[in-house]
C-alpha cells in the first residue's frame, strides 16, 4: 500500500519532461517543487479553502489570483480573455508562470492561458479533485469550450510540474469522489484487469487515494510517454468519452464528468464487459443511463475532435484489460445509441 509517503512519477517526452508529485501535505513545501521566485498568477476557483492559496502565496516573490466559479460553462472565451488581461496588466513576461490550483475545469483554462500568453509561460498545475488527479494532470491537454462543444479550442502545453496533495480531497462530497473514481476505471478496464478488480471492492477510496492515483497515473503515462499528441495509442484514453461529453452538453451538465464517462462506457462495451462495468458504478452510486435526446447527442458528436469525415474512433472493451480502437460512422453510433436506450 502506498501511505503516509511522497511519491515521484516522472513523465519523459522528447522535448519536455516533468515530476509528479503525490502524497499528504505536499502543498506545505510547494517552493522545493515549484520556481516561485518569480511572478506568478494563481487561476483557482471559489471553491478552494483560501488556506491552500495561501501557501503558494506565501512562498511566491509576487502573487496575483483570479478566481473563477467552478462550473463547466465558465470554461469559456471570456474567463480566457480575463486570465491574459491580468497577465498583460500586471506585466507578466515570459519570465513568469501560471499556477493553476482546483479541478479539471481550472487546469484546462489556466493551462490554455499560458500555453498562449507570450506563445508560452511556464505553467504549473495543482489538481484538487480525484478526477483531475488521475486524469488530466498528466498528458499536457488545456482547452475552453466553445459553441456548446466541450474541449472544441486548445492546446498540448505540458506543465513544468504538478503537485498532487490528497488532503485536497478531504474538502470533496462523496459524489465528486466517486465521480473522480471513474477515470481510473476507465483507464483499468483498457489495460489492467487486476487493478480493475482492485478498484471493484476498495474499502475506502480517500484511505486509499495515494494508490489509486499512482497506478492511475503509471498506466496513464506509459500512454501519453509512446504518443504525446493523441496520434494513435492515446486515443485509447479516450474510451467512454465519445458519448460521454455529449450526453454532458446535451443534459446541461446536470451530471459530472465522471459520471457521464461511466455512462459512456456501456454503450461500447461488449455484453459482459457492460455488466462488470455497470457493477462497480452501481457500487459507488454512480448513474448508469439517463435521459437524453438522441438527435442532440448525434449532433454533438459529429463535431467530437475524434471525428472525421463522418467517421468517429471510437474505443471499444471486449474483455477486462482489453482495447479495440473501431472507426464508426455516425450511423454506426447512432445505432448503438438506440438499441442500448
Amino acid at each position: 500500500m502506498i501511505k503516509n509517503s511522497i511519491k515521484k512519477i516522472k513523465l519523459k517526452l522528447s522535448n519536455n519532461s516533468y515530476d509528479i508529485i503525490i502524497g499528504k501535505n505536499t502543498l506545505d513545501n510547494v517552493s522545493k517543487y515549484f520556481n516561485l521566485n518569480r511572478k506568478v498568477l494563481i487561476v483557482t476557483d471559489s471553491n478552494i479553502p483560501i488556506t491552500f492559496i495561501n501557501k503558494i502565496k506565501k512562498a511566491a516573490k509576487n502573487c496575483f489570483i483570479i478566481t473563477l466559479n467552478p462550473n463547466e460553462k465558465n470554461k469559456n472565451f471570456t474567463n480566457y480573455k480575463n486570465i491574459l488581461t491580468s497577465l498583460v496588466k500586471n506585466n507578466f513576461t515570459r519570465s513568469d508562470a501560471v499556477i493553476a490550483i482546483g479541478g479539471g475545469m481550472i487546469g484546462d483554462i489556466a493551462g490554455f492561458s499560458a500555453s498562449t500568453y507570450m506563445r508560452g509561460i511556464d505553467f504549473y498545475n495543482i489538481p484538487t479533485t480525484l478526477l483531475s488527479q488521475v486524469d488530466s494532470s498528466i498528458g499536457g491537454k488545456t482547452a475552453i469550450d466553445f459553441s456548446h462543444i466541450k474541449n472544441i479550442i486548445g492546446t498540448f502545453y505540458q506543465p513544468k510540474c504538478v503537485l498532487i496533495d490528497t488532503n485536497t480531497l478531504k474538502t470533496l462530497s462523496k459524489r465528486e469522489i466517486n465521480s473522480g473514481l471513474v477515470e481510473s476505471i476507465k483507464i483499468a478496464a483498457t489495460f489492467d484487469k487486476n487493478f480493475f478488480n482492485y478498484l471493484k471492492t476498495c474499502p475506502n477510496i480517500i484511505d486509499n487515494a495515494e494508490e489509486i492515483i499512482y497506478k492511475s497515473l503509471l498506466l496513464k503515462k506509459a500512454v501519453v510517454e509512446k504518443d504525446e499528441k493523441e496520434k494513435n495509442l492515446r486515443k485509447v484514453l479516450n474510451f467512454g468519452h465519445t458519448i460521454g461529453h455529449a450526453i454532458e452538453e446535451s443534459t446541461n451538465y446536470k451530471h459530472l464528468h465522471g459520471e457521464c464517462v461511466g455512462m459512456g462506457m456501456l454503450y461500447f462495451s461488449s455484453a459482459n464487459v457492460k455488466l462488470e462495468i455497470e457493477k462497480i458504478l452501481d457500487n459507488y452510486g454512480l448513474p448508469t443511463k439517463t435521459n437524453f435526446d438522441a438527435n442532440k447527442l448525434i449532433k454533438l458528436i459529429k463535431h467530437d475532435k475524434k471525428a472525421n469525415d463522418n467517421i468517429v474512433s471510437t474505443i471499444y472493451v471486449e474483455k477486462i484489460g482489453t482495447y479495440k480502437i473501431k472507426n464508426l460512422s455516425i450511423n454506426d453510433i447512432s445505432t448503438i445509441i438506440s438499441n442500448n436506450r
